[in-house]
């Protein structure tokens, strides 16, 4: 008797929970590579830098372009997983994602490195999502998601991290053009198991809500470029002040769009969902202390304990190893004590380790280990919540909608928690500023502890 394989695996003669696994992984290892270049560049600042000649400003939206496009489009590209076929939709993003970073790698310029950076964060804001919304539909709701849900989080976290062990060893060793080269392979392989183990999933229909899509990427992209300029420019200069102005008007506009579209982008029922609501808030602020964190954490590793690029990647393995395992244990502890107090207490660990960072910072190796395996518990498990309880009240055809939601909260996160993290770390002088940007970071953590443990989250 042949097995009976779920709805978008194909049946090329293989068992289908093994056909699930592969399809897991290699989705799992899209994600990986969207969270992994939004980090890798950081390590990787100072090699650049040299080899194209930027100055600060110029360098700085290496890693601020691909931000802003990424936050910007991730709404328009859930829907598109969405409206669209989601198979086509995701090979799409995928083939633009290596496209770019092949351009990222040959490029001459800084201007063209910046240019193929935003490209990138556009591709990868398609993907994403799509990404998602296959998993979500090949995995039933119940232990399968919650098990592929705490694969899906420990390898998205472990790309942040993974990001800065690779950005030093790659840029130290074969040169900063590989820390973009290494996509090809991957995605190469990546579309290989979507095409041929992925069926065509039938789109969920409706038409494009077009002004939708044009005002929230506007607003979108207009915010994350105000929040990421603002540190550098001056949040009273023209240009940070237009552009959160423009993202607030087109932001108003967008709802009001909504409001009256037939087949809205962005459903408002959808936002008025409590739980939903309150875990997208969470997982700003968990956005916000991940970019945050790991933008300092190379500096202050370098800057101050004089760590060369590769020294900086290898201590931060007990972070990598600890988010990867929090999240494939995950789904276990979950099912021990509950999901809310899980949460919380990741979210817990996480903040005794950035305060461990804050209050006694180390000057050896052997003194962040105790800190690191903190801080990667924390950020393993409670992606893997965060995540579980935002897409829990999903209906059908709004996979791709709330995925892009949940990704777009993380990557605004992202962008005003770095904004913030610079604002409090520049005023101050030499090594006192890492223990108040790492103050700070524990600070927002505790915020989203004490949002975990609010009614809005309780499971039904």
């Amino acid at each position: 008797m042949t097995a009976q394989l779920p709805s978008g695996v194909g049946a090329v003669g293989a068992d289908a929970g093994t056909r699930r696994g592969v399809v897991l992984i290699a989705l799992a290892a899209a994600q990986f590579m969207v969270v992994l270049n939004s980090s890798i560049v950081n390590v990787a600042l100072s090699s650049i830098r040299d080899g194209l000649g930027l100055n600060p400003a110029s360098l700085s939206w290496v890693v601020d372009g691909y931000l802003v496009a990424f936050g910007g489009l991730l709404l328009l590209g859930g829907r598109l997983a969405d409206v669209f076929r989601r198979r086509a939709v995701f090979l799409a993003g995928l083939a633009i994602f290596v496209a770019s970073s092949v351009a990222c790698a040959l490029a001459p310029t800084g201007l063209v490195l910046i240019g193929a950076r935003v490209v990138q964060g556009a591709g990868g804001a398609v993907m994403a999502p799509a990404a998602l919304s296959i998993v979500m539909s090949l995995f039933p709701d119940g232990p399968d998601r919650a098990r592929a849900l705490g694969v899906w989080g420990g390898v998205s976290g472990a790309g942040g991290i993974a990001g800065v062990l690779l950005g030093g060893v790659l840029s130290q060793t074969l040169g900063w053009p590989w820390i973009f080269l290494i996509n090809v392979p991957v995605g190469v392989l990546v579309a290989l198991v979507a095409v041929r183990s992925v069926r065509s999933l039938p789109a969920a229909g409706g038409t494009f809500d077009l002004a939708g899509a044009v005002t929230v990427t506007l607003a979108m992209a207009a915010l994350t470029y105000g929040l990421v300029s603002g540190p550098q420019e001056g949040w009273g200069s023209r240009m940070t002040l237009g552009a959160l102005v423009i993202g607030l008007i087109a932001l108003i506009a967008f709802l009001g769009v909504e409001r009256r579209a037939a087949d809205p982008l962005v459903p408002l029922r959808v936002l008025a969902r409590a739980r939903l609501a309150t875990a997208n808030m969470i997982m700003l602020l968990v956005g916000a202390v991940t970019v945050g964190l790991f933008y300092f954490l190379p500096q202050y590793q370098q800057l101050v304990l004089g760590m060369s690029p590769i020294q900086t990647s290898l201590a931060q393995l007990p972070i990598a190893v600890t988010i990867t395992g929090g999240g494939l244990l995950a789904p276990r502890i979950a099912r021990a004590v509950g999901i809310r107090p899980a949460l919380a207490g990741g979210l817990a660990l996480l903040v005794a380790g950035v305060l461990w960072l804050a209050v006694r910072a180390s000057t050896t190796f052997a003194g962040l280990v105790g800190p690191f395996l903190l801080i990667g518990a924390g950020i393993g498990v409670s992606f893997v919540y965060v995540t579980s309880l935002a897409v829990a009240d999903s209906l059908p055809g709004e996979a791709g909608l709330v995925s892009g939601l949940v990704n777009t909260t993380r990557q605004m996160g992202g962008a005003l928690g770095l904004a913030t993290l610079i604002a409090v770390a520049t005023g101050a002088t030499a090594t006192p500023h890492f223990s108040a940007a790492f103050a700070t970071t524990a600070a927002i953590t505790g915020l989203a502890l004490l949002l975990a443990l609010t009614p809005a989250l309780r499971e039904r």
